[in-house]
Protein backbone atom coordinates (compact mmCIF):
# COMPACT_ATOMS: atom_id res chain seq x y z
CA UNK A 1 0.00 0.00 0.00
CA UNK A 2 1.33 3.45 -0.95
CA UNK A 3 1.58 6.29 1.54
CA UNK A 4 -1.32 8.10 -0.13
CA UNK A 5 -3.49 5.01 0.06
CA UNK A 6 -2.54 4.55 3.68
CA UNK A 7 -3.55 8.12 4.56
CA UNK A 8 -6.82 7.75 2.65
CA UNK A 9 -7.58 4.51 4.44
CA UNK A 10 -6.98 6.00 7.89
CA UNK A 11 -9.28 8.91 7.07
CA UNK A 12 -12.17 6.70 6.00
CA UNK A 13 -14.99 5.70 8.41
CA UNK A 14 -13.68 2.13 8.37
CA UNK A 15 -10.19 3.34 9.20
CA UNK A 16 -11.48 5.55 12.01
CA UNK A 17 -13.54 2.71 13.47
CA UNK A 18 -10.53 0.41 13.34
CA UNK A 19 -8.38 3.04 15.06
CA UNK A 20 -10.98 3.48 17.82
CA UNK A 21 -10.99 -0.24 18.43
CA UNK A 22 -7.20 -0.32 18.38
CA UNK A 23 -6.98 2.57 20.86
CA UNK A 24 -9.49 0.84 23.11
CA UNK A 25 -7.55 -2.40 22.99
CA UNK A 26 -4.20 -0.73 23.68
CA UNK A 27 -5.72 1.07 26.68
CA UNK A 28 -7.19 -2.16 27.99
CA UNK A 29 -4.01 -4.16 27.49
CA UNK A 30 -1.83 -1.52 29.16
CA UNK A 31 -4.03 -0.80 32.15
CA UNK A 32 -6.54 -3.58 32.70
CA UNK A 33 -5.04 -6.93 31.79
CA UNK A 34 -2.41 -6.60 34.54
CA UNK A 35 -5.37 -6.80 36.93
CA UNK A 36 -6.38 -10.15 35.44
CA UNK A 37 -4.64 -13.32 36.55
CA UNK A 38 -5.00 -16.84 35.21
CA UNK A 39 -4.62 -19.30 38.08
CA UNK A 40 -3.63 -22.91 37.38
CA UNK A 41 -4.39 -25.19 40.32
CA UNK A 42 -2.51 -28.44 40.89
CA UNK A 43 -1.15 -28.71 37.35
CA UNK A 44 0.66 -32.01 36.84
CA UNK A 45 2.48 -31.64 33.52
CA UNK A 46 5.02 -28.85 32.88
CA UNK A 47 4.23 -28.85 29.17
CA UNK A 48 0.66 -27.84 29.96
CA UNK A 49 1.87 -24.85 31.95
CA UNK A 50 4.09 -23.78 29.06
CA UNK A 51 1.29 -24.18 26.52
CA UNK A 52 -1.08 -22.24 28.79
CA UNK A 53 1.46 -19.41 29.03
CA UNK A 54 1.67 -19.29 25.24
CA UNK A 55 -2.14 -19.23 24.95
CA UNK A 56 -2.30 -16.33 27.40
CA UNK A 57 0.39 -14.26 25.74
CA UNK A 58 -1.15 -14.54 22.27
CA UNK A 59 -4.20 -12.75 23.68
CA UNK A 60 -2.27 -10.11 25.63
CA UNK A 61 -2.63 -11.70 29.07
CA UNK A 62 0.59 -12.11 31.01
CA UNK A 63 -0.21 -12.67 34.69
CA UNK A 64 0.13 -16.37 35.50
CA UNK A 65 -0.32 -17.82 38.98
CA UNK A 66 0.45 -21.42 39.95
CA UNK A 67 -1.17 -22.98 43.01
CA UNK A 68 0.35 -26.15 44.46
CA UNK A 69 1.80 -27.30 41.12
CA UNK A 70 2.75 -30.96 41.00
CA UNK A 71 5.63 -30.37 38.60
CA UNK A 72 8.59 -28.09 38.00
CA UNK A 73 9.02 -25.55 35.22
CA UNK A 74 11.53 -27.61 33.26
CA UNK A 75 12.63 -27.61 29.63
CA UNK A 76 9.28 -29.08 28.57
CA UNK A 77 7.46 -26.06 29.97
CA UNK A 78 9.77 -23.61 28.24
CA UNK A 79 9.67 -25.51 24.97
CA UNK A 80 5.87 -25.53 24.92
CA UNK A 81 5.73 -21.83 25.83
CA UNK A 82 7.22 -21.04 22.39
CA UNK A 83 8.14 -17.43 23.04
CA UNK A 84 6.17 -16.88 26.24
CA UNK A 85 9.13 -17.57 28.50
CA UNK A 86 8.63 -14.19 30.15
CA UNK A 87 5.15 -15.25 31.30
CA UNK A 88 6.62 -18.38 32.90
CA UNK A 89 9.46 -16.52 34.57
CA UNK A 90 7.09 -13.92 36.04
CA UNK A 91 4.63 -16.53 37.34
CA UNK A 92 3.96 -16.49 41.08
CA UNK A 93 3.58 -19.71 43.05
CA UNK A 94 1.31 -20.29 46.06
CA UNK A 95 0.69 -23.35 48.18
CA UNK A 96 -2.88 -22.32 49.11
CA UNK A 97 -5.53 -21.13 46.66
CA UNK A 98 -7.05 -18.64 49.10
CA UNK A 99 -3.72 -16.81 49.28
CA UNK A 100 -3.52 -16.60 45.49
CA UNK A 101 -6.87 -14.79 45.23
CA UNK A 102 -6.94 -12.94 48.56
CA UNK A 103 -6.92 -9.47 46.99
CA UNK A 104 -9.35 -10.32 44.18
CA UNK A 105 -12.80 -8.78 43.93
CA UNK A 106 -14.08 -11.25 41.33
CA UNK A 107 -13.12 -14.93 41.07
CA UNK A 108 -14.31 -17.32 38.36
CA UNK A 109 -13.77 -21.08 38.26
CA UNK A 110 -13.72 -23.12 35.06
CA UNK A 111 -15.55 -26.42 35.36
CA UNK A 112 -16.26 -29.14 32.82
CA UNK A 113 -19.10 -30.84 34.67
CA UNK A 114 -22.36 -30.01 36.41
CA UNK A 115 -21.98 -29.63 40.17
CA UNK A 116 -24.44 -30.39 42.93
CA UNK A 117 -23.57 -27.09 44.51
CA UNK A 118 -25.68 -24.31 43.00
CA UNK A 119 -23.47 -21.94 41.04
CA UNK A 120 -24.23 -19.25 38.57
CA UNK A 121 -22.78 -20.80 35.43
CA UNK A 122 -21.60 -18.64 32.55
CA UNK A 123 -20.44 -19.45 29.05
CA UNK A 124 -17.05 -18.00 28.05
CA UNK A 125 -18.42 -14.94 26.22
CA UNK A 126 -20.63 -13.94 29.16
CA UNK A 127 -17.75 -14.57 31.56
CA UNK A 128 -15.49 -12.33 29.47
CA UNK A 129 -18.02 -9.50 29.67
CA UNK A 130 -18.21 -9.78 33.46
CA UNK A 131 -14.44 -9.95 33.72
CA UNK A 132 -14.07 -6.71 31.79
CA UNK A 133 -16.82 -5.05 33.82
CA UNK A 134 -15.00 -5.89 37.06
CA UNK A 135 -11.67 -4.76 35.65
CA UNK A 136 -13.34 -1.55 34.56
CA UNK A 137 -14.37 -1.02 38.18
CA UNK A 138 -10.68 -1.22 39.19
CA UNK A 139 -11.09 -4.75 40.52
CA UNK A 140 -8.59 -7.59 40.66
CA UNK A 141 -9.92 -10.61 38.78
CA UNK A 142 -8.85 -14.26 38.91
CA UNK A 143 -9.83 -17.02 36.49
CA UNK A 144 -9.19 -20.49 37.93
CA UNK A 145 -8.34 -23.64 35.97
CA UNK A 146 -8.24 -26.99 37.73
CA UNK A 147 -6.21 -30.16 37.45
CA UNK A 148 -5.89 -31.94 34.13
CA UNK A 149 -7.90 -35.00 35.19
CA UNK A 150 -10.19 -33.90 37.98
CA UNK A 151 -10.51 -30.12 37.61
CA UNK A 152 -11.36 -27.93 40.58
CA UNK A 153 -12.76 -29.45 43.75
CA UNK A 154 -16.10 -28.32 45.16
CA UNK A 155 -14.22 -26.68 48.01
CA UNK A 156 -12.13 -24.68 45.53
CA UNK A 157 -15.22 -23.67 43.58
CA UNK A 158 -16.73 -22.39 46.83
CA UNK A 159 -14.11 -19.64 46.68
CA UNK A 160 -15.51 -18.43 43.34
CA UNK A 161 -18.26 -15.96 42.57
CA UNK A 162 -19.34 -17.78 39.41
CA UNK A 163 -18.48 -20.89 37.41
CA UNK A 164 -17.51 -20.90 33.74
CA UNK A 165 -18.45 -23.80 31.48
CA UNK A 166 -17.22 -24.34 27.92
CA UNK A 167 -20.08 -26.09 26.07
CA UNK A 168 -18.08 -28.84 24.38
CA UNK A 169 -19.61 -31.92 22.78
CA UNK A 170 -21.05 -33.98 25.69
CA UNK A 171 -19.85 -37.17 24.02
CA UNK A 172 -16.25 -35.94 24.17
CA UNK A 173 -16.15 -32.92 26.45
CA UNK A 174 -12.64 -33.23 27.88
CA UNK A 175 -10.56 -30.20 26.90
CA UNK A 176 -6.81 -29.95 27.24
CA UNK A 177 -5.84 -27.38 29.88
CA UNK A 178 -4.13 -25.11 27.37
CA UNK A 179 -7.14 -25.33 25.04
CA UNK A 180 -9.45 -24.17 27.83
CA UNK A 181 -7.06 -21.33 28.64
CA UNK A 182 -6.95 -20.35 24.96
CA UNK A 183 -10.74 -20.25 24.65
CA UNK A 184 -11.19 -18.02 27.69
CA UNK A 185 -8.27 -15.78 26.76
CA UNK A 186 -9.68 -15.37 23.25
CA UNK A 187 -13.13 -14.45 24.52
CA UNK A 188 -11.63 -11.84 26.84
CA UNK A 189 -9.59 -10.43 23.97
CA UNK A 190 -12.64 -10.39 21.72
CA UNK A 191 -14.77 -8.62 24.32
CA UNK A 192 -12.02 -6.05 24.82
CA UNK A 193 -12.20 -5.05 21.16
CA UNK A 194 -15.64 -3.61 21.78
CA UNK A 195 -14.78 -2.15 25.18
CA UNK A 196 -15.20 1.61 25.74
CA UNK A 197 -12.14 3.62 24.76
CA UNK A 198 -12.14 5.55 28.06
CA UNK A 199 -9.09 4.86 30.27
CA UNK A 200 -10.12 1.78 32.17
CA UNK A 201 -7.55 2.31 34.89
CA UNK A 202 -9.36 5.38 36.15
CA UNK A 203 -11.44 4.81 39.28
CA UNK A 204 -13.18 8.18 39.24
CA UNK A 205 -16.92 7.72 39.33
CA UNK A 206 -16.72 4.56 41.42
CA UNK A 207 -17.70 5.74 44.87
CA UNK A 208 -17.48 2.33 46.51
CA UNK A 209 -14.72 -0.24 46.42
CA UNK A 210 -15.62 -3.90 45.77
CA UNK A 211 -14.86 -6.28 48.61
CA UNK A 212 -11.80 -8.45 48.17
CA UNK A 213 -11.81 -12.22 48.47
CA UNK A 214 -9.99 -12.01 51.81
CA UNK A 215 -12.64 -9.62 53.16
CA UNK A 216 -15.42 -11.95 52.02
CA UNK A 217 -13.70 -14.90 53.68
CA UNK A 218 -13.45 -12.87 56.88
CA UNK A 219 -17.20 -12.20 56.70
CA UNK A 220 -17.98 -15.88 56.08
CA UNK A 221 -15.78 -16.90 58.99
CA UNK A 222 -17.59 -14.50 61.34
CA UNK A 223 -20.97 -15.64 59.98
CA UNK A 224 -20.07 -19.26 60.72
CA UNK A 225 -18.91 -18.39 64.22
CA UNK A 226 -22.06 -16.35 64.92
CA UNK A 227 -24.42 -19.04 63.63
CA UNK A 228 -22.67 -21.57 65.86
CA UNK A 229 -22.97 -19.26 68.88
CA UNK A 230 -26.73 -18.76 68.45
CA UNK A 231 -27.26 -22.47 67.70
CA UNK A 232 -28.77 -21.64 64.33
CA UNK A 233 -28.15 -25.08 62.84
CA UNK A 234 -29.88 -27.04 65.63
CA UNK A 235 -28.22 -30.30 64.72
CA UNK A 236 -28.29 -29.76 60.96
CA UNK A 237 -25.13 -29.79 58.86
CA UNK A 238 -23.63 -26.27 58.99
CA UNK A 239 -21.92 -26.73 55.62
CA UNK A 240 -25.22 -26.52 53.73
CA UNK A 241 -26.18 -23.17 55.25
CA UNK A 242 -22.73 -21.73 54.64
CA UNK A 243 -22.78 -22.80 50.99
CA UNK A 244 -26.10 -21.02 50.52
CA UNK A 245 -24.81 -17.90 52.26
CA UNK A 246 -21.74 -17.90 50.03
CA UNK A 247 -23.93 -18.08 46.92
CA UNK A 248 -26.19 -15.32 48.25
CA UNK A 249 -23.38 -12.89 48.96
CA UNK A 250 -21.55 -13.76 45.73
CA UNK A 251 -24.61 -12.57 43.82
CA UNK A 252 -24.82 -9.42 45.95
CA UNK A 253 -21.36 -8.21 44.84
CA UNK A 254 -20.66 -6.68 48.24
CA UNK A 255 -18.56 -3.57 48.65
CA UNK A 256 -16.02 -3.00 51.42
CA UNK A 257 -18.46 -0.64 53.12
CA UNK A 258 -21.19 -3.29 53.11
CA UNK A 259 -18.78 -5.87 54.52
CA UNK A 260 -18.01 -3.54 57.41
CA UNK A 261 -21.73 -2.99 58.02
CA UNK A 262 -22.51 -6.71 58.07
CA UNK A 263 -19.57 -7.51 60.31
CA UNK A 264 -20.67 -4.75 62.67
CA UNK A 265 -24.12 -6.34 62.91
CA UNK A 266 -22.58 -9.76 63.55
CA UNK A 267 -20.29 -8.31 66.21
CA UNK A 268 -23.31 -6.88 68.03
CA UNK A 269 -25.07 -10.24 67.85
CA UNK A 270 -22.00 -11.95 69.28
CA UNK A 271 -21.76 -9.34 72.04
CA UNK A 272 -25.41 -9.84 73.02
CA UNK A 273 -24.95 -13.63 73.09
CA UNK A 274 -21.89 -13.25 75.32
CA UNK A 275 -23.74 -10.91 77.73
CA UNK A 276 -26.66 -13.33 77.94
CA UNK A 277 -24.34 -16.20 78.76
CA UNK A 278 -22.66 -14.13 81.45
CA UNK A 279 -26.06 -13.34 83.03
CA UNK A 280 -27.10 -16.99 82.90
CA UNK A 281 -23.98 -18.19 84.73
Amino acid sequence: MSRGEEEQSSASPVGQFTMQRYTSLVSLTMFAFPRLRFVLVGTQHPGNIGAAARAMKTMGISRLVLVAPECQLDEHAYRRSAGAEDVLEAASVHTVLADAVADCTFVLGCTARTRRVAFEELRPAAAASQILANINAAGEVALLFGRERTGLTNEELQLCHVAVHIPADPLFSSLNLAAAVQILAYEIRLASLDAPSAPLHSTSGFRKTPASHAQLEGLFGQFKQTLDEIDFHKGRAPESAMRKLRRLFAKAELTQQEIRLLRGVLSDVQRIVMLKRQRDT
